[in-house]
């Protein structure tokens, strides 16, 4: 191992995937999964997971989706559970996030 570093970061690909969609609502899932960095189908069950727990919302606009992120639910970890997701969101967009 020397020499080598281990690849990690702070955030799983749910809060990339999450972050992403904030950002572009409108996008299509090729380039949310490019964004982020990961294969469409793997994209697409984390969005499932996502739009099943309530973080983000889809309303189908004539042949494409539009996700609308809800910045008023809590993180999952215990460690976090007390803070609003919508504070991460302020910290990439730079700006508030409407509720």
């Amino acid at each position: 191992m020397a020499g080598t570093k281990r690849g990690w970061t702070f955030l799983t690909n749910h809060g990339h995937v999450f972050i992403a969609v904030n950002a572009a609502p409108d996008a299509l899932m090729k380039d949310i999964a490019k964004e982020v960095g990961i294969t469409e189908r793997a994209a697409q069950m984390i969005l499932s997971d996502l739009v099943t727990d309530g973080y983000i919302e889809v309303t189908r606009v004539g042949r494409r989706n539009h996700y609308k992120v809800n910045p008023e639910m809590y993180f999952r970890h215990p460690n976090e559970a007390t803070q609003q997701v919508g504070m991460l969101l302020d910290i990439f967009s730079g700006a508030e996030v409407e509720a």
